[in-house]
């Protein structure tokens, strides 16, 4: 029998660049890379959806984290955007109509800051004419030849009245309380004797006199309001007139720069009409005192705020599309916020206070977001799907969105959105969204998915070279020899985990680049070699390798009995991968099983204390389906068998250890031992096929160490399957073990191979009547469960003859 024949030659372990595929020096001879590699699925998705404006076809950026996703976006986007033009500013005002309502007004990109500052200016430079106009000599004529009339009138008024007062015995004279009348007596004012000596006849006509007279007074007074009013209404009207005059031109002027912007000479026109009706405001009166002229001082700075412009969307700074990455997309960043501030003991606002968000910021252009922060930030995702939707974007609290506050009185008029997003994510985040939210599949129809791996080409290991030759330029780093390149393109073909891929994970790429560089500036080199970057990743394991060493420690004390030099029946070494944050590595574990006669079947030590995961028990269960076709063909398999993995604490997830499992107990059916120095690793399939697994590197670095640990005995190695060959990229020091046939590894495709390796036995086969070989492995297995079965038949035949004794003397008894 010869096993050797499963072994994997040293040259399939390891899978070498060679450095003369690069033609140059150093790295810094080559033309950096711009962008990504091995990309062209998701780039090509991308570029199709940044190009359609359909509604709804937003785009999910969809690939684990480090595969450069959103170094593609930002370039793809802003070669994009410069293909577009600037959006529009845009300004929030005041509503003259509605001051709850500010307006939205929209300029081209740039004009927003001059409307501004030209409003700003128009309207000081006004109201500084409408006061000059108003002192002037000339409005002050004018405005004195009404208040002429007003007392030549007033006092013919006078004249009329005393002579009217007269021609009843009186006069009347001005005092403090107004216009009172007084009774005469030879022309002069009745003495008060004069008054006491009257009869009581003279007294009742003197007093019916004073009534009339009184009348004709308050009928004068009244005429004197109404004159009064009138006059008023005339220096208004003056007032006005001069106001109307003073601005027209200062209005025309913004009226002809901006009228022709959709809302902009309705707004002009409702400021100017506003500017005039409070023009009062303004102008301090010579009867103002202290506190009338601090109210006027107070009202004339809330007017002076009606007449500003908040400028929302600054985009002058702009000559193409605007591309934002909103790296806190919390709700106010997002959709914008109305601020508060206290004046005298409660909280206001005002159209000035209203900010922007991301979205407004990135209208006409594109909005770069990661779906993990939108996760993390609540109520985010529902009011982004309905700015997509609405297309449009409403300015509010989130406690109003919510319905929670009623206090806020601004309501900003919503301003139209022409937006692409883009989402980054994981693929998980994708699918949960695809099949839990339907809106979703509406609004993102396009999936840029990012794969992990590229095909190992000459052209892509090139690649690899520009990659580092940008980084090393952008970050000032020591450029790489060949063959340091070549180690890197090395690492990454095993972080690819397949000898014909390459990884595109370049965060881990460009996290060795720098701990290479570091460690060519403590030597002082002039450039990164091999032996840095070999450094840099034995360091970055040693870093991390802190809880496997202490797992190796416990089985050189035996602490966890890993045996690796004797032969146990029923007994073998599985093999398990750990992963602790970013360290991955391979531990020996000791599987174990027990089989007795009986009708309980394959027990799961794990599942039925619970700590099997489904996957495991899965396979345990394929077992069964191994045993009954291998054999049970003739014969009810009579079996009571338990597995377990022994000093194993914590949950078991997984198949690949269905194949160790599996030889476990056939070794101890059959009662032929297994070579403890041979793990294995490998799933098996209910036919005994050997099935591929992950972590096959990680698990036979991991076994190699323990067995260096407790010393080579020339017999021990790996069994993986075949199909992981592909797989191998080896540490070096076990691909030299290999060779100095210290360690060994091989590959098989059926369970039968493995049971010859372990045992040394030949696994046999069946004839056409159903037999197998004897002396073999699988005869031994199939005497044992015959000889089951047979006990199992003689002891049901015991119990079927005493059934009919017992029915036999029950009737003899009826009968009697």
């Amino acid at each position: 029998m010869n096993i050797s024949r499963y072994k994997v030659k040293s040259n399939r372990l390891r899978q070498t660049c060679n450095p003369s595929i690069f033609k140059f020096q150093s790295t810094k001879e080559l033309k950096p890379l711009r962008g990504i590699i091995g990309q062209s699925r998701a780039i090509r998705a991308l570029d199709f959806g940044l190009d359609i404006e359909n509604f709804g076809y937003n785009i999910y950026l969809s690939g684990l984290n480090g595969t450069g996703k959103t170094t593609l976006a930002r370039e793809m986007l802003e070669t994009k955007a410069k293909k577009k033009p600037s959006p529009s500013d845009w300004c929030y005002v005041f509503n003259f109509q509605n001051q709850d309502n500010p307006t939205a007004l929209e300029l081209p990109a740039g004009k927003g800051k001059e409307f501004k500052k030209d409003i700003a200016n128009q309207i000081e430079e006004a109201i500084n004419e409408i006061i000059k106009t108003f002192e002037s000599d000339e409005f002050e004529y004018q405005k004195n030849e009404i208040l002429k009339e007003l007392i030549e009138e007033t006092n013919e008024m006078y004249l009329e009245l005393d002579k009217t007062a007269r021609s009843y015995g009186f006069s009347i004279s001005r005092t403090q309380e107004g216009i009172a009348s007084v009774p005469l007596k030879d022309g002069e004012a009745m003495p008060q004797d004069a008054y006491i000596t009257m009869t009581e006849e003279e007294k009742n006509d003197l007093m019916k006199k004073s009534t009339i007279v009184q009348e004709k007074i308050n009928e004068a007074f009244r005429k004197y309001k109404d004159l009064e009013k009138g006059i008023k209404e005339r220096i208004k009207d003056l007032e006005t007139k001069t106001a109307i005059n003073v601005t027209e031109s200062y209005f025309q002027f913004l009226s002809n720069k901006y009228g022709k912007y959709i809302g902009v000479k309705e707004y002009l026109d409702d400021m100017n009409k506003d500017l005039i009706e409070n023009v009062d405001s303004f102008v301090e009166k010579e009867e103002d005192y202290s506190p009338i002229k601090l109210f006027r001082q107070k009202d004339k700075k809330s007017l002076m705020k009606r007449y500003q412009v908040n400028l929302f969307i600054d985009n002058s700074h702009l000559d193409h599309a605007p591309v934002i990455f909103e790296s806190n997309p919390t709700y106010a960043n997002l959709f914008g916020q109305i601020e508060y501030e206290g004046e005298f003991g409660i909280l206001a606002t005002d159209f000035l206070k209203i900010k922007p968000g991301s979205i407004h910021k990135a209208n006409g252009g594109y909005l770069v977001l990661h779906l993990q922060d939108l996760a993390n930030n609540f109520y985010v995702w529902d009011t982004l799907k309905r700015v997509i939707k609405n297309r449009e974007i409403i300015v509010e609290s989130l406690s109003k969105n919510l319905g929670l506050n009623s206090t806020e009185t601004l309501q900003p008029q919503a301003i139209p959105t022409e937006i692409k997003i883009i989402l980054i994510g994981e693929p998980i985040y994708y699918y949960l969204l695809y099949s839990r939210d339907e809106e979703f599949q509406k609004l993102f129809k396009i999936k840029a998915e990012f794969d992990i791996e590229m095909p190992r080409t000459t052209k892509y290991m090139r690649e690899y070279a520009r990659f580092i030759s940008s980084v090393c330029e952008r970050e000032g780093l020591k450029h790489f020899n060949p063959e340091a390149v070549a180690s890197v393109v090395e690492h990454g073909i095993r972080l690819a985990e397949d000898k014909t891929k390459l990884t595109t994970l370049f965060s881990k790429i460009t996290e060795l680049i720098y701990e290479s560089n570091g460690w060519a500036r403590n030597d002082k080199a002039e450039l990164v070699e091999r032996k840095h970057v070999i450094k840099a990743i034995t360091e970055k394991n040693l870093r991390s390798s802190l809880r496997e060493e202490k797992i190796q420690e416990y089985i050189k004390k035996d602490t966890l009995m890993i045996n690796v030099n004797s032969k146990k029946i029923g007994e073998i070494n599985g093999l398990a991968v750990y992963e602790l944050g970013d360290h991955i590595f391979g531990k020996p574990v000791r599987i174990t099983a027990k089989t007795f006669r009986g009708e309980k079947g394959l027990v799961n030590i794990e599942r039925e204390i619970k700590m099997s995961g489904n996957i495991h028990s899965k396979g345990v269960f394929t077992l069964n389906g191994y045993m009954g076709d291998q054999y049970a063909q003739d014969k009810p398999l009579s079996l009571s068998a338990s597995l377990t993995f022994e000093q194993s604490y914590q949950g078991i997830e997984g198949d690949s250890a269905s194949s160790a499992e599996l030889f476990a107990l056939l070794s101890s059916l059959a009662g032929i031992p297994i070579n403890q120095g041979i793990a294995v690793t490998g799933s098996v399939n209910q036919n005994g096929e050997i099935q591929p697994v992950g972590g096959v590197n990680q698990k036979i670095e991991g076994f190699y160490k323990i067995c260096k640990e407790k010393g080579f005995n020339g017999r021990q190695g790996i069994i993986i399957p075949q199909k992981n060959v592909a797989q191998l990229m080896l540490d070096e020091e076990v691909v030299e073990a290999v060779k100095a046939r210290k360690f060994s590894i091989w590959a098989i495709e059926h369970i039968d191979e493995g049971i010859e390796i372990l045992t040394g036995y030949k696994a046999g086969t069946k004839d056409e009547n159903g037999v197998f070989s004897p002396q073999t492995f699988h005869c031994f297995v199939n005497n044992k469960l015959k000889e089951w079965s047979l006990k199992r038949i003689t002891s049901d035949e015991k119990h079927e003859i005493s059934d009919v004794t017992h029915q036999v003397r029950a009737r003899r008894r009826r009968l009697r």
